[in-house]
């Protein structure tokens, strides 16, 4: 014989009352009926019911287990969020060592500093010069974050990222002459090395040219930088499902996304 089970609600109150009504020899009368109710739910008797029921349904695991591979796929994204953020971090820190080159403010590297000499009499004089050692901390940490978002850009899969890293590298190709000047060379990598003697006995006007000012390659160089951070931004975006608001980020199609059923 089959137990029917009805549950009453009313409000957020619950009629235990309902519940075992159905069960052979239930009696019509109300009070008994909710007495007997409370007691089977006080002994643990309908917490057993309902386990035993439950107990016989092993179909919820597996759909869950596989609702939950389905939506492991939802993301559109070429490379995992690891990868997109090493990248926009190594986008940074080019983009930050180079506007530091570019700027012409009055904490610029290229300004002019009082430099004492010695000459060969022993006699000390003060003149302006650039301070070459400022210089090439400056440049030597520009070639760093270069070498490094070159690093991370090439772990990616993205389209978008490998096209600008590439203009990029076309960037620095195109003053290959002038940066071997200055005891910068291009390995086969396309990765950078400094000379730091080559580079302090280079002509510090040149070295200018090269990195301050918003015609210089540094300047292209952090223009670039920020077209691949923008790049890997919109990349993780497409990691997400839901943007802020609980709205699907424009990023998906909603024809498709709602094929994998949550």
């Amino acid at each position: 014989m089959g137990i029917s089970i009805n549950v009453g609600m009313s409000g957020l109150k619950q009629n235990y009352s309902y519940l075992f009504q159905s069960l052979p020899g239930s009696s019509g009368n109300a009070n008994l009926n909710f007495l007997s109710d409370y007691i089977s739910i006080k002994n643990g008797s309908y917490g057993k019911l309902m386990k035993a029921y439950y107990a016989k349904d092993n179909t919820s695991d597996e759909v869950k287990s596989a609702v939950k591979e389905k939506n492991s796929g939802i993301s559109t994204a070429k490379d995992d969020t690891k990868t997109l953020a090493s990248i926009q971090s190594a986008a940074d820190g080019l983009k930050e060592s180079a506007d530091k080159l570019i700027s012409k403010d009055t904490d610029s590297v290229f300004n002019k500093v009082d430099v004492e000499t010695k000459d060969e009499f022993g006699f000390y004089t003060t003149s302006k010069d650039y301070d070459k050692d400022a210089i090439y901390k400056s440049v030597s940490s520009f070639v760093d974050d270069y070498n490094s978002l070159l690093k991370e850009a090439g772990n990616s899969d993205t389209n978008s990222i490998l096209n600008r890293t590439k203009s990029l590298v076309g960037i620095t190709k195109a003053n290959e002459d002038l940066l071997a000047k200055v005891g910068i060379t291009i390995g086969e990598d396309n990765k950078l090395s400094i000379d730091e003697k080559a580079f302090k006995e280079a002509d510090m006007t040149t070295v200018q040219s090269l990195f301050n000012g918003n015609s210089s390659y540094a300047y292209r160089v952090s223009a670039q930088a920020s077209l691949i951070d923008f790049a890997a931004s919109t990349e993780s975006a497409k990691a997400n499902t839901y943007n802020m608001t609980g709205s699907f980020n424009q990023s998906y199609s909603s024809g498709s996304i709602f094929d994998y059923g949550f």
